[in-house]
């Protein structure tokens, strides 16, 4: 299925390559998302960092402010998506 990649979404991948530190970086998400996005873009990636470290779905929960049913989805897109989670977790 890769209906998912648009051209839109490949421009957005290209240019996000583009960024070159960590402060054009945050100017050009808050730019680009709204305050609740940004929370809940930085939830979901605390949450694959503390599903990595092996932390309970419940306690990622508790620490992220997600809901569990987020929590188990992010877990499912970490062990069978499309690799995109465990490549970035190696880098960071």
């Amino acid at each position: 299925m890769s209906s998912w990649r648009t051209p839109a979404l490949k421009l957005l991948a290209h240019t996000l390559r583009t960024i070159k530190n960590d402060d054009e970086a945050l100017r050009f998400l808050r730019d680009l998302c709204t305050l609740d996005e940004l929370a809940e873009l930085s939830a979901r990636w605390q949450a694959a960092q503390l599903l990595n470290r092996g932390l309970p779905y419940r306690s990622v929960a508790a620490k992220t402010g997600l809901s569990t049913t987020t929590v188990t989805r992010i877990s499912h897109w970490l062990h069978h998506g499309e690799g995109g989670y465990r490549a970035a977790l190696k880098k960071g």
